[in-house]
């Protein structure tokens, strides 16, 4: 482990003695970057779509969240909360447990969604989950 920090610390430290990555720990950190990016963007693309809603709105800042709260039954004005420190993280775990019960899926898979969005958001794109509309 040490013989990797090394490495990826190999380009030396700057004026202030702080470490550096190298080039070539930057370059791979900012493909897998891009990558995480890239799939995240297409499993809500496709979480849009199976909604019947444009999955071209996964790429809009802030409208997709409009769509997102529409998607998980949740009041527009939900989005004035998003943009309020430390309340967001809370309407956040909300909507995510909105949007798998409307997809029917339980808490566990909510948590995933919360903690492993990675992983969890794929999974509800390319998975059998359909979109059962705004449960009561």
């Amino acid at each position: 482990m040490l013989n990797f920090l090394a490495l990826m610390m190999q380009a030396g430290t700057d004026t202030a003695g702080v470490p550096q990555l190298s080039p070539a720990a930057t370059t791979g950190l900012t493909v897998v970057w891009l990558v995480v990016l890239v799939v995240m963007i297409a499993a809500l693309w496709k979480v849009f779509v199976k909604a019947g809603e444009p999955g071209w709105a996964a790429i809009i800042p802030i409208y997709n969240f409009i769509v997102l709260l529409k998607i998980a039954g949740k009041p527009l004005w939900w989005i004035i909360l998003l943009f309020i420190p430390f309340v967001n993280f809370i309407i956040i775990i909300v909507i995510y447990f909105a949007l798998a019960k409307n997809f029917g899926k339980g808490a566990g898979f909510a948590i995933g969604l919360v903690f492993l969005p990675i992983i969890f958001f794929p999974i509800l794109a390319w998975g059998d989950a359909q979109y059962h509309g705004v449960v009561a």
